[in-house]
């Protein structure tokens, strides 16, 4: 009967069908967020009057946020338990997309989106380390990670679809609005279908490291969002990340096994390979979900209801391929499935780049559709080689850095892509400069990471 259910692995108990269904709605509605917002940074502009400088801020306050705040969001799970950090993260995110949804002025809206990041930083690493946690073999994993990234699909699906639906009839105040019953509903479910775990070792929190890290990952992300309109704010923050990150490395040699992040973590390839493929397809497929129904709709060629339907190729391969994706890494080889995946979705972005603004899209739906399959052969995959191999007690540090290589590639990408559209008057010119950008990040992404995983490591899990 054990083989049997290691060979079936869905035919697993209810109660693990229930954790699976909580961690996705949480999933969904960060990620729904996040969509919805992209859509709607046409209407939010139009309304308060912002240029595409704000615009990127009401995005990246949110990415820069999270970013801060996921060292301690994956310590804090690990040490207080994951289950009570989810619930608690949960109950920000829906505060916050009230605030947003109220929101009188940009400025509110922007403090909005930073503390909506907060949440996501308790909320999304704590249910990725549950996964590691509760399926803790290594296939039964694989296809549950695969479910699990498959929600970002139906979220991409459903952000542009509801966002189309809702702004024309309700206003772009009605998108942050749509996420909180989702948010009520993961929190209601969250006591009774999530096991509790934490670090039985105790960890100490180790302030002065969580201050560095934070200074280190919001100076980068503010150096790229800061790179074309404040050069002199971009060059004093990579100075400031750089004296921050030389610090945060000595404060951790000192700790030794007590340290934020152990340096054995980064010892082993598979981890390594995966941080580098995720900030690579993040970069380019957070970038072109910004760039392209921005110009689509700056341009006049199709307004925010149509943008969401052209955007729906991707999302929906994304959803029928990525439950799948476990199954592929098994046969084809995780290295395989990643760095394919990765590499898929530059193909496609160049397709987009090309064919975006002509007048018949279809290319570009096929670069949408081609950037759709790469994601769902390769997300899963990637978390399963993050958090697969470091024991259960660190399950929350990998998943807070593998999420810190995820929203820095997509803050980063957000912001030089939107930066190389600017950059080049915008319409056509600015859509295939910033989509051959993002792409020749993903391919370097695929290359180095296929390099990197190339034998398994052999120090094993830290």
């Amino acid at each position: 009967m054990h083989d049997m259910l290691r060979r079936k692995p869905f035919a697993m108990r209810a109660s693990h069908r229930l954790t699976l269904l909580t961690l996705c709605v949480a999933v969904m509605i960060a990620q729904l967020d996040t969509f919805i917002v992209n859509l709607g940074a046409r209407a939010i502009g139009d309304d308060f009057g912002t240029g595409v400088g704000e615009l990127q801020w009401i995005v990246d306050s949110y990415n820069l946020v999270y970013a801060i705040s996921l060292l301690a969001g994956g310590m804090l799970a690990d040490i207080h338990g994951r289950r009570r950090i989810f619930m608690i993260g949960a109950l920000v995110f829906t505060f916050a997309s009230v605030l947003c949804a109220a929101a009188p002025t940009p400025l509110v809206l922007i403090y909005g989106r930073a503390i909506t990041g907060v949440g996501g930083a308790l909320m999304i690493p704590a249910s990725l380390a549950i996964i590691r946690v509760v399926w803790d073999h290594p296939a039964e994993r694989a296809r549950t990670l695969g479910i699990w990234a498959a929600c970002n699909g139906i979220a991409m699906a459903l952000g542009p679809s509801l966002g189309g639906m809702l702004i024309p009839w309700f206003g772009w105040r009605s998108i942050f609005l749509v996420v909180v019953p989702f948010g009520l509903l993961a929190l209601f479910m969250a006591r009774s279908t999530i096991p509790e775990s934490s670090d039985p070792r105790r960890r100490p929190f180790n302030a002065g490291a969580q201050f560095l890290g934070a200074l280190t990952l919001g100076s980068l992300t503010y150096a790229a969002i800061s790179a074309q309109s404040a050069p002199r704010a971009m060059i004093a923050a990579l100075a400031v990340a750089v004296l921050s990150a030389l610090l945060f490395a000595m404060v951790e040699r000192k700790k030794g096994p007590e340290a934020l992040v152990s340096p054995e973590i980064f010892r082993v390839r598979q981890f390594r390979g995966a941080m580098i493929a995720t900030t690579g397809m993040t970069f380019g497929g957070y970038g072109m979900a910004f760039v392209l129904p921005l110009a689509w709709q700056a341009s006049g060629r199709l307004d925010a209801a149509a943008s969401a339907a052209a955007l729906l190729p991707m999302s929906l391969v994304f959803v029928l391929v990525a439950p799948v994706s476990g199954m592929l890494s098994e046969k084809l080889g995780i290295r395989v499935v990643t760095s394919g995946g990765v590499t898929l979705m530059g193909c496609g972005l160049l397709l987009i780049g090309l064919g975006g603004l002509q007048p018949n899209i279809t290319a570009a739906e096929f670069g949408l559709a081609m950037t759709g399959l790469g994601l769902g052969v390769g997300s899963g995959p990637l978390s399963a080689m993050a958090v697969g191999n470091v024991a259960a007690a660190r399950a929350g540090m990998a998943a807070a850095l593998i999420n810190v290589a995820r929203i820095g590639g997509a803050t980063i990408g957000v912001a030089m892509l939107g930066a190389c559209y600017a950059a080049a008057g915008g319409g056509q010119h600015g859509l295939l400069l910033s989509m051959i950008a993002g792409s020749l990040v993903q391919f370097a992404g695929a290359g180095i990471a296929w390099i990197v995983t190339r034998q398994p490591s052999p120090q094993g899990r830290i």
